[in-house]
């Protein structure tokens, strides 16, 4: 029983520290998930006092939804495909602005375990929104099964906002920081 309350623990950690930078600065988070299935919201929101600062989210696992509950252009999704740094910019430009948060997270990619659109099994893409709605995508290439790259993608995610609100992030546009 101790380990896994330890592991849970563990697990909340990165979430905690997103959380504390973000109320520092007085900031909100949305999140837009497709990989993760929700597994971001849940892991910002198991942190007591996320309320402060997690506006809500949307698990657009269809691409559809991408589209129509989002409002990915569908000339993206045509152009470079929903596991693609476009469509992850658009994802967390589209949420930032549907719940009024200061910054945008989403992630999509292939989790397996067939790969998509040609992508590889670990293709993933976290996109990123800043307060003045200017965007970024980080590419990641993970490996594992199903579960290890879903729950890998929201560490690095959570990782990839904090340091860019931080501005440790190299190359990032200081909009979004």
């Amino acid at each position: 029983m101790r380990l896994a309350s330890r592991s849970a623990r563990t697990g909340d950690l990165p979430a905690a520290r997103t959380l504390e930078v973000l109320r520092a600065r007085g900031a909100t988070l949305a999140t837009a998930e497709s990989l993760t299935g929700g597994r971001l919201a849940s892991l910002v929101t198991a942190v007591p006092g996320a309320s402060d600062v997690f506006r809500g989210g949307v698990v657009a696992y269809a691409t559809d939804v991408k589209v129509e509950v989002l409002g990915v252009p569908v000339a993206v999704v045509e152009r470079y495909g929903v596991v693609s740094p476009e469509c992850a910019s658009e994802m967390a430009r589209a949420v930032r602005a549907l719940m009024g948060a200061t910054y945008g997270l989403s992630t999509t990619g292939v989790a397996g375990p067939d790969s998509q659109e040609g992508k590889p099994v670990g293709t993933v893409y976290v996109g990123l929104a800043g307060p003045d709605g200017s965007t970024a995508a980080v590419a990641l290439e993970l490996v594992g099964d199903r579960a290890a790259i879903q729950d890998r993608t929201c560490l690095e995610a959570l990782d990839c906002l904090v340091r860019t609100v931080q501005g440790e992030l190299p190359g990032e546009e200081p909009a979004l920081r």
